[in-house]
C-alpha cells in the first residue's frame, strides 16, 4: 500500500507563521525531510517515533543532492509512509517543489502541496516594506539572484529594470554587484531605494537599505550575508516609517532558527 507525500511550506522562519494544514502534516508524518533553513523549533510537533531525516544545502555544499531527495520521498512512500517534505518559505518558491511533485507523480507517488508563506512577501512585511502599495507599486517580480552572472539570462534583468515596480530577490547577496550593475546597466536610476532583510522575520532581523549607487558599500560596512532578502523599488522608502518589527519587538524575542 503506497503512503503519500506532503511538500509542506514550512514558512519564512518565524514559527508561528507556518500554516495550520501544514502543521497537521508534520503532526501526522511519520518521515519528515527537512530543510536548512526550517526553523527548527518546528519539529517539536512531529511525532516522537517520526524519523527525522536532514536535507539542508549550503552554498556550494549540498548534504543532500537533489536526486537522492526525489529517490528518498519515492522510496518512503511505497513503504506505506506518510512523508511531510518540509521546506523553507513555499515549496513552489524556488524551493524546487516542482521536481519533487514531478517525481512523485512520475512514480504513481500520491502527493500533496500545502502552500508556505514566502520570504519575498514575509520578510519584506517585517520590515515595514509592503511590496505592492497603491501610490509606490501596482506590481512586483521574484526573482533568484543565482541568474546574476549567467549570460544567457542576462537579458532578464532588462526586462525587470522597467517592467515591474518592486523586484524580490531570492539568495542574491553574493551576486549584489552584479544585480546592482546590470539594473544600471539597463536603464535602472542609481538613486532607485534598495533593501537587504537578514535573518527576516526571526529576532536576529537586520535591514540595510540604501540606493544602487550605495549599497554594496553599505551592505559591506554591516556585514550583511545569507539569508537575506533584496527588495529594490520605491516601496523600500516605506521601511523608515512602518518598521514596525525590528525596533520594538525582535530585541525581545529568543532566538529561535536553527
Amino acid at each position: 500500500m503506497t503512503g503519500k507525500v506532503f511538500l509542506v511550506g514550512a514558512g519564512p522562519g518565524d514559527p508561528e507563521l507556518m500554516t495550520v494544514k501544514g502543521i497537521r502534516c508534520l503532526q501526522e508524518a511519520d518521515v519528515v525531510l527537512y530543510d536548512r533553513l526550517v526553523n527548527r523549533e518546528l519539529l517539536n510537533h512531529a511525532k516522537k517515533e517520526a524519523q527525522l531525516v536532514y536535507c539542508g544545502k549550503l552554498p556550494n555544499h549540498h548534504v543532500m543532492k537533489q536526486e537522492t531527495i526525489n529517490h528518498l520521498l519515492v522510496k518512503y512512500a511505497k513503504k506505506g509512509l506518510q512523508v511531510c517534505r518540509l521546506k523553507g518559505g513555499d515549496p513552489f518558491v524556488f524551493g524546487r517543489g516542482g521536481e519533487e511533485a514531478e517525481e512523485c507523480a512520475n512514480n504513481d507517488v500520491p502527493f500533496e502541496i500545502v502552500p508556505g508563506v514566502t520570504a519575498g512577501i514575509a520578510a519584506s512585511a517585517y520590515a515595514g516594506i509592503p511590496v505592492t502599495h497603491r501610490t509606490l507599486s501596482k506590481s512586483f517580480a521574484f526573482v533568484t539572484g543565482h541568474q546574476a552572472g549567467n549570460q544567457e539570462a542576462e537579458h532578464q534583468w532588462a526586462h525587470l529594470a522597467h517592467a515591474v515596480d518592486t523586484i524580490c530577490v531570492y539568495m542574491g547577496v553574493s551576486h549584489l554587484p552584479n544585480i546592482v550593475k546590470n539594473l544600471i546597466h539597463n536603464g535602472k536610476s542609481t538613486q532607485t531605494p534598495i533593501a537587504l532583510i537578514h535573518w527576516g522575520t526571526l529576532s536576529e532581523q537586520r535591514t540595510v537599505t540604501g540606493t544602487l549607487a550605495n549599497i554594496e558599500n553599505k551592505v559591506k560596512e554591516a556585514k550583511i550575508s545569507n539569508p537575506s532578502m533584496i527588495v529594490i523599488g520605491e516601496v523600500v522608502k516605506m521601511h523608515h516609517k512602518i518598521n514596525w518589527f525590528e525596533e520594538e519587538i525582535a530585541p525581545h524575542l529568543p532566538v529561535v532558527h536553527g
